[in-house]
Parts: C-alpha cells; sequence; structure tokens
C-alpha cells in the first residue's frame, strides 16, 4: 500500500504542470542593480552609464566600455570591487523566493560570471546562464567571449523544443528576443523608448504588479 502511494505521489509531481514552466529572468534592471551604472556613479566616467536600456547592438556598446576602461586604466578588480558592495534590488529576494515556488526558474544574462557570482549568491544560486570576460596577465579586460549571439532568444527557443513553457521577464532592448520568443513575455520597469518601441508586452513597475503577472501567465501555461 505505501509503496503503491509513493509510486502515486512520483507520477503526480512528474505530470505536475509546474515541472512544464520554466520561469526566464534578466538580471540586472530586474533582481540586481546595473553593474555599469553602479561602477559610472564609483569612477564619474559619465560614459559607463550607458546600458543596454540605451544601446541596442550589444557588440557596440561592449567595445565601447573596453575602451573606456582601456583610456582610463581600470581592470577587473576594479569593477568587482565596486560589485562586491553592490545588494540585490528591495524586494528581489522574496519575489524570487516567490516565483521558484511557482516555476522552475532560470536567469539568462547578457553580463558576466566574473561580475555576476556574488549577487548570485545572494540571490540563493539560481541558475544562471551568462558570458565570460578574458582579462590579461594584469587584470586588464582585454576582450569579452559570448556565449552565443542572441543567447538569450536561443535559450527560450531550445526549451520550447524539449516541451517547455516559457513565461519571461526583462526590461531592456536585449530581453526583447527572449520576451517575444516565450508563451509570456513581460517588461519590468522599461524606460520609455522600449515601452514604446514594444508597445505589445505587459509592462510592470514594481515586484506586486510582476507577481501577478507570472500568476497569470502560469494560469495561461497551465
Amino acid at each position: 500500500m505505501q509503496s503503491r502511494r509513493r509510486a502515486r505521489y512520483i507520477n503526480l509531481v512528474c505530470l505536475s504542470p509546474f515541472h512544464m514552466q520554466i520561469a526566464c529572468l534578466d538580471l540586472e534592471g530586474v533582481l540586481v542593480p546595473e553593474i555599469w551604472i553602479a561602477f559610472a556613479e564609483h569612477t564619474g566616467i559619465e560614459e559607463l552609464r550607458a546600458t543596454t536600456r540605451d544601446v541596442p547592438d550589444y557588440d557596440v556598446l561592449m567595445r565601447q566600455r573596453l575602451r573606456i576602461l582601456g583610456e582610463h586604466d581600470l581592470k577587473l578588480p576594479d569593477i568587482q570591487r565596486v560589485i562586491s558592495q553592490l545588494r540585490p534590488l528591495d524586494g528581489a529576494h522574496a519575489f524570487l523566493a516567490w516565483l521558484r515556488t511557482q516555476f522552475q526558474v532560470l536567469i539568462l544574462s547578457d553580463t558576466f560570471y566574473e561580475f555576476a557570482m556574488p549577487l548570485m549568491r545572494q540571490l540563493g544560486e539560481p541558475t544562471l546562464l551568462c558570458h565570460r570576460l578574458e582579462t590579461d596577465a594584469q587584470g586588464r579586460v582585454v576582450n569579452y567571449r559570448l556565449r552565443m549571439s542572441d543567447q538569450k532568444r536561443a535559450a527560450v527557443k531550445a526549451l520550447h523544443q524539449i516541451n517547455y513553457k516559457v513565461a519571461a521577464a526583462g526590461d531592456s532592448y536585449n530581453d526583447t528576443g527572449m520576451l517575444s520568443e516565450a508563451d509570456v513575455g513581460v517588461l519590468f520597469c522599461p524606460p520609455e523608448n522600449v515601452t514604446r518601441e514594444f508597445p505589445h508586452f505587459r509592462v510592470t513597475r514594481n515586484y506586486e504588479e510582476l507577481r501577478s503577472a507570472f500568476a497569470d501567465a502560469r494560469r495561461t501555461l497551465g
């Protein structure tokens, strides 16, 4: 009798819609502060405030950042010292804890592992897919290695190919491919230029609204 109950429980868990749905989130601007903006404020270099909210082409943005770092002789440890003082956005930890009770969660970010890991530990170490930096022996950032082009969209497409349904949230130009590919796409605190160019995405302005959006997505996808 006990073994039959256990088998029935396992079957119910395996067939639960929860296990067929994945929430994909951007990291910076959704769960943690924008790292480059924090570094710009620390250094006083206004040009470093540019993010994917402002520059749609990620390669153009990164080449600009590397040029500025080189001009000012700023190295990876300089950036990491600023990151070590950052904390998740107010309410992010509670929102993520709730989301993980509703969906399996995957963080898709165009940041770099060399930046993100201290912040991920503060968030309970959800799974993160992002990119890597290349540095020289002195710690200068000499290049960046993208996992692949348009990796957020590609990740959602791959999840669809293995029969998952996806709800996704992000805030910037580089999230719109992911949101378009997802079954449900949501913007979180986007700038007006992104809202204006992508009016078909639901816009949320705080974690309460984002939680409501994912609760609606759960029902829709179920």
